[in-house]
């Protein structure tokens, strides 16, 4: 897919995007770095995954550097932020897309310490690199949104909630970030095509992807998702401070 953002429209310009070493959050600052900014590749552990994106940002006339940070652990996302306004001075665009919940072997608790404890923590950290008039951005889904009134996938219910209680951890923040002319949009989109959470609710409930396919009509693929999150960090800030992609009447009618 071509890229949303007008070329140079984000020179000067510095973005950070958690989870960006691969699906949404590899092409959704892509996007960034071919408009003009200057970007902030983060991995949890696919360092290698993380540096051939830079090194194709950088051979592409870009800008661009890879931090490592492990979202759950406070120190990790301490240590991202000061390399961050250590060697960019700053950050005027913060992408929250990095979740899960549905990985093995991870704890009970794993997708509301992941989707709402430490998400919370990823933008208070944050406010310390985060430039007056910045946005943030946080990615969600349908199926988390509107989970309070409208029922998902069994095996996805656990992410959906956490997902859910994250967004509203994160919404009562938004006066203290409206203190500093920092705004905040929360993107919300359908199940998408190709993504690792996608992989894991088809293993787990095989034909699930398909199924909700048929139901929505048309699910977004990786780029075009990532699409909509780039426009989202530069557009005007819509009511609700909410960004809904593709259709929604599964959801609200």
């Amino acid at each position: 897919m071509s890229n949303p953002l007008a070329p140079g429209s984000l020179t000067g310009k510095r973005a950070l995007v958690t989870g960006s070493s691969r699906g949404i959050g590899a092409d959704t600052v892509g996007y960034f770095a071919e408009a003009g900014a200057s970007v902030v590749v983060n991995f949890r552990n696919k360092e290698a995954r993380a540096q051939k994106i830079v090194d194709g940002i950088r051979e592409k006339g870009g800008s661009a550097i890879a931090i490592g940070a492990d979202l759950t652990d406070s120190e990790s996302v301490a240590h991202m932020f000061a390399e961050t306004k250590r060697q960019l001075g700053g950050l005027d665009i913060l992408v929250m897309n990095a979740s899960g919940g549905m990985e093995a072997g991870m704890g009970e608790d794993y997708a509301m310490r992941l989707n709402r404890d430490s998400q919370v923590n990823l933008l208070t950290a944050a406010l310390d690199v985060l430039v007056d008039g910045a946005r943030v951005v946080f990615v969600t889904s349908h199926q988390a949104h509107f989970i309070h009134t409208t029922p998902t996938m069994p095996e996805y219910e656990p992410v959906a909630l956490s997902k859910r209680a994250g967004e509203d951890a994160l919404r009562e923040l938004i006066p203290t970030l409206a203190e500093r002319h920092i705004e905040f949009v929360v993107v919300s989109g359908d199940m998408i095509e190709g993504t690792i959470t996608a992989t894991l609710l088809e293993r787990a409930n095989p034909g699930a992807i398909d199924a909700r396919k048929q139901a929505a009509g048309k699910l977004y693929n990786v780029s075009e998702f990532a699409a909509e999150i780039a426009l989202a960090a530069v557009e005007p800030v819509p009511a609700n401070n909410t960004r809904l992609v593709g259709d929604t009447s599964d959801f609200t009618s």
